[in-house]
């Protein structure tokens, strides 16, 4: 058995520490904020002030890879998200007839919910777990280490971990972290989680104990988003099905984010460059610009009602770290996991699937002598393999965006048949499974869209219209001139 200290408290956190003690070891979380989140929704998620989780008020989905962690190894937390108002939605919804179901259908499911639902329901289950002690109000302000001999914390040098990622064990920085400390006192542990996101200090506090940084990757997204959060007027549970939920032209999008208690999410996103995007912090302007895509109209003719002010959010982008270099490890005896590894644009809703991957990860294999340089290298080529090529496809269309945005130009080319092939999947099935079985981390984009048949499915539909434009709703940008103009 093994005991596990975890930094953060958001939602990574408090699932390594819930996922660590089902699997018979303890856990300790240690959180900045003094605050525990309630079942209060509506007051925690519009009245608590989290200047450290600024993402907390924007919308959040958790894809059919998070579901699936939540349902097969936390199954009281994803009854009680549905117990709090959480709702799912089969993407194959779509069409007024679900087409006969396939093997893996059931891995193409939304759970539609504020990220306030998960926190409640995740705070309620550690609240029950034995194995876990969390403490709100204890922000972890150092690392309790020890110097391991030279020659690779008791590995042999050169050892590979077989992964294919080319790192051997090596000497590493011959660093160990062994707890944490707080200003309330000093907690050993066998392994320290890093779950405490990018803004968490971690690079710092391994700087003030020697050991070497991180490698961190980082691409800039420019994008700015604007979000204002509804409520559906009483007695409509649902929206509309249709239009499509997110649309984009040359130059701005709009999304529409359906989650519990019949609240949902319209939200606006340009390149952090255009001149119009301060006057979409304006409710009226909002709304209007919002109103002029098919899914905010769609939305917003059905009379809800406005719960929050416009919410925006800028200066986004892709970051990678990872704490092993080709070196080795930079430390041993702490991993990350969630954005402390990898934090992802929100346009695909990737995030919470990713943090619980690597949360589970830990949970099931911190038992292998966790504080050795072994562990370190094979956590760190565990995530190359699974976490890694999710946040490359992430850079790949957020950086498509992002030139969408600025050069203000209509796709063509192969970018021409990418749109095609999520216009084509509206109207065939085959085609929507493909895509979903994408979007919900089911099988990688490069498997999923070379399959022969939905390659000439999207072809036959490109040829029976020859003047197909991409992203050709919503305003033209002289319409949207005069729409943010007020």
């Amino acid at each position: 058995m093994a005991h596990v200290l975890v930094i953060g408290g958001g939602v990574a956190g408090p699932a390594t520490a819930l996922l660590a003690a089902r699997q018979g070891h303890t856990a300790e979380v240690f959180e900045r904020d003094a605050r525990a989140p309630g079942t209060e929704l509506d007051r925690d998620f519009f009245g608590w002030r989290r200047p450290t989780v600024p993402q907390a008020a924007q919308p959040h989905v958790l894809l059919g890879a998070a579901r699936n962690v939540l349902r097969g190894d936390l199954p009281d937390v994803h009854e009680e998200m549905l117990r709090l108002g959480a709702r799912e939605r089969h993407e194959l919804d779509w069409f007024d007839v679900r087409p006969p179901a396939l093997p893996g259908d059931d891995d193409l499911v939304m759970l539609q919910a504020r990220r306030i639902v998960l926190e409640s329901a995740l705070a309620t289950a550690l609240r029950a777990e034995p194995g876990v002690v969390v403490r709100y109000g204890e922000p972890v302000t150092g690392l309790i280490t020890a110097r391991e001999p030279s020659g690779g914390n008791g590995s042999a040098m050169g050892t590979r971990t077989g992964s294919g990622s080319g790192l051997g064990l090596g000497l590493g920085c011959g660093i160990r972290v062994t707890g944490v400390t707080t200003e309330t006192g000093s907690y050993p542990g066998d392994l320290v989680v890093d779950a405490c996101g990018r803004r968490g200090g971690t690079e710092r506090r391994l700087a003030e104990v020697g050991c070497r940084p991180p490698v961190v990757e980082r691409h800039r997204t420019g994008l700015a988003y604007f979000c204002r959060w509804y409520r559906l007027p009483e007695g409509m549970e649902e929206g509309p099905r249709r239009p499509w939920a997110v649309t984009g032209g040359a130059f701005a999008g709009c999304a529409v984010f359906p989650a519990d208690n019949r609240a949902f999410a319209v939200t606006l996103f340009v390149h952090t460059a255009d001149t119009t995007r301060s006057a979409l912090r304006d409710p009226v302007v909002f709304e209007a610009a919002a109103r002029a895509f098919p899914p905010g109209a769609a939305w917003l003719a059905l009379g809800a009602e406005p719960l929050s002010g416009v919410l925006a959010t800028a200066s986004l982008d892709n970051r990678w770290s990872a704490l092993v270099d080709e070196r080795g490890p930079v430390v041993t005896g702490l991993v990350p996991v969630g954005d402390s590894i990898t934090h992802t644009n929100p346009t695909l809703g990737q995030g919470t699937s990713l943090a619980l991957w690597a949360a589970r990860r830990v949970a099931r294999t911190v038992h292998r002598d966790p504080g050795s340089a072994k562990y370190a290298v094979e956590h760190h080529a565990w995530a190359q393999r699974t976490l890694k090529p999710w946040f490359d496809f992430q850079v790949v269309a957020d950086a498509a965006i992002g030139e969408r945005f600025v050069t203000r130009a209509g796709r063509g080319g192969t970018a021409r048949e990418v749109s095609a092939l999520f216009d084509c999947a509206l109207e065939d099935p085959e085609v929507m499974r493909a895509r979903a079985r994408v979007r919900h981390l089911v099988e990688p984009p490069e498997r999923a869209y070379a399959d022969p048949e939905i390659r000439a499915r999207v072809a036959r539909w490109l040829a029976a219209r020859p003047d197909y434009a991409p992203n050709a709703t919503g305003p033209d940008r002289e319409e949207w001139e005069k729409l943010t103009a007020g």
